[in-house]
């Protein structure tokens, strides 16, 4: 089942959004890969002080259980499981003078760990 969206805008079945920043700058990644993948793969893995970690993959496909999601031509995969923690999540690339990465703000987090790299819901 694959949900259409556009740039920035959350997708009708509740999942994570992607500015358009972020897909601008996986799509650039991923033209330098060989072979080129298909798609992104969002999840949620367990992990870090907090308890969870967010994880970004290149993938060739979606799985069985996946919900696919396109932002400008750009599919993201999100396992059934992550979903439960990704909806409504806003990934961002951003830029700054101390260094650049993606960025995720999600309202399902209650708290983070000191180093900012785990989470708890």
């Amino acid at each position: 089942m694959a949900t259409i969206t556009t740039p920035g805008i959350q997708p009708k079945t509740a999942g994570p959004v992607l500015t358009p920043g972020a897909v601008a700058k996986v799509k650039e990644i991923m033209a330098s890969q060989n072979p080129v993948p298909t798609g992104l793969r969002l999840s949620v893995v367990g992990g870090g002080c907090s308890g969870f970690q967010y994880s970004m993959a290149f993938e060739t496909g979606a799985g069985m259980m996946d919900k696919v999601f396109d932002f400008d031509g750009l599919k993201v995969y999100v396992d059934a499981t992550s979903l439960m923690y990704l909806g409504g999540a806003q990934v961002d690339y951003v830029e700054t003078l101390e260094g650049a990465g993606f960025k995720f703000e999600n309202p399902n987090v209650k708290s983070t760990c000191g180093c900012g790299s785990s989470f708890n819901v």
